[in-house]
């Protein structure tokens, strides 16, 4: 009787690749260009941004890496996105970067360490490497093509040695917070790239507005407003720079709200908190919320209207030199007066924002904003007194998103205030002498809203000519 040792593991799913497939495989190729074009978008930056932070660090050796791959389930991976430091100090950003690592050298050298294309005469990695194989998941470039790209000296991954001293940002943390204080403030191209994604974000909110009647006969609205604004993302850059936020109803108030499988009614506003990412990786971070009618009820109006003024109050305190805390204050003082004026608030609003009170955190409990840039929320890593204690300075993109979040089940609420979540957010760079509106082009008052959504629902643009 023959023994049978069963197979424990299934592994590829492929046959077994013969030799004579293997030598088939090995000639009969042409030439193939490049996908991407001769440079990196931002070439002329990113020699700089090295110099800035080598000077940081004169003579010792650092090393930042794009990251790894990460499984979602079994043996299918996410979509990889290079860490952001690694993409401001390279300009590479694409999906081929797993793995990768810039190392600038205690000399000042930049190398880049990568996995270049594997030659097609060789071992067949190129189509046996499910993972990294061009047949799998797309051409990538050999070294002297990477290195025409981003004018660094490029060598084989396999040639890094993994041992030498030095910092590495994925462990360091006064080289991660280095790499987050150089990013505080923008230069010109990337102030491009944030307006090119509001641009493109403010597109993907008139999308879903013109989606409402299709996602109010849905069973799971939110999650149809989710994918239209996806849809947006993804035509007109890398995707969503963050998960999409789309809470209809009591929902609003929860402020991390990414399940998106409510069902939507038209007495309920809609919190749409969105952000497409360009294909260079930088985000905008935008929020409406819109009456699912087309109109606001009174109720509703009124604690938009008081958010409203909070923004208002929060943008005019941007201008260079001002705490960065300065708006937050502006924001969350207009937000207590008010509660306190409709009697929520049992407290004068001056004792409720005092520090050892906060009472008035429990309608609005995060803070009015951060910086913006390739991550959502810009710079984290940098030290406070460098950002939350620091001050402004020209060039800096940041939200201004003041909110209340009246739970549904909160019984120092009135009954008619109980379950509405309203928050306003938009995107502003830090001029010579206050801030510019970057998402002027979505209304922000509550006659504006309506208007436009009208507009944008009967085809009418807001001058009443056709759309």
């Amino acid at each position: 009787m023959t023994s049978h040792t069963p197979q424990l593991h299934t592994g590829s799913h492929d046959l077994p690749v013969s030799d004579a497939l293997a030598t088939f495989m090995t000639d009969g190729w042409a030439a193939t260009p490049p996908p991407d074009g001769p440079r990196v978008p931002g070439f002329a930056r990113f020699a700089g941004r090295r110099a800035r932070l080598a000077a940081r660090f004169p003579g010792e050796r650092l090393t930042i890496p794009a990251g790894e791959l990460k499984v979602r389930s079994h043996d299918c991976d996410h979509r990889f996105r290079p860490h952001s430091a690694y993409a401001w100090l390279t300009g590479l950003t694409g999906e081929d970067q797993p793995g990768h690592v810039l190392v600038l050298e205690p000399d000042g050298e930049a190398v880049l360490y990568l996995r270049p294309r594997p030659p097609r005469d060789g071992g067949g990695a190129f189509y046996r490497d499910r993972r990294y194989g061009e047949f799998w998941v797309g051409r990538r470039p050999d070294l002297a093509e990477a290195e025409r790209r981003t004018g660094l000296r490029c060598a084989h991954l396999d040639d890094l040695a993994p041992h030498r001293p030095g910092r590495d940002a994925a462990h360091d943390a006064e080289l991660a917070s280095a790499l987050s204080e150089l990013r505080l403030v923008k230069d010109d191209w990337e102030v491009a790239q944030l307006q090119d994604a509001v641009a493109h974000t403010t597109t993907g909110f008139e999308d879903v507005v013109r989606s409402l009647p299709t996602a109010l006969r849905h069973p799971r609205g939110e999650r149809w407003i989710e994918g239209v604004f996806q849809l947006r993302a993804r035509a007109e850059g890398n995707g969503t720079g963050y998960e999409t936020i789309a809470a209809a109803g009591a929902h609003a108030c929860v402020l991390h709200w990414t399940r998106n499988d409510g069902p939507l009614d038209p007495g309920q506003l809609l919190l749409l908190d969105a952000g497409v990412e360009t294909d260079t990786l930088y985000t905008a971070d935008l929020t409406r919320t819109l009456p699912l009618s087309g109109r606001f009820s009174p109720v509703q109006r009124r604690v938009y209207d008081l958010v409203l003024a909070a923004q208002e109050a929060g943008i005019a305190a941007l201008k260079p030199g001002a705490s960065f805390r300065d708006f937050h204050r502006a924001c969350t003082g207009v937000l207590a007066e008010g509660l306190a004026d409709w009697g929520v608030l049992r407290i004068p609003a001056r004792e409720a924002l005092a520090a050892d009170s906060g009472l008035y955190r429990r309608y609005t409990l995060c803070s009015s904003g951060h910086m913006l840039g390739l991550d959502v929320h810009d710079c984290a890593r940098a030290r406070a007194e460098q950002y939350l204690d620091g001050v402004l300075a020209e060039g800096q993109v940041l939200t201004v998103e003041p909110g209340l979040y009246l739970q549904p089940d909160d019984e120092t609420l009135p009954r008619e205030l109980r379950g509405i979540g309203v928050r306003i957010e938009d995107d502003l760079v830090i001029t010579s002498d206050g801030a510019r509106l970057m998402s002027s082009a979505l209304p922000r008052t509550a006659d504006g809203v309506e208007e436009w959504m009208d507009g944008l629902l009967t085809g009418r643009d807001r001058a009443g000519r056709p759309d």
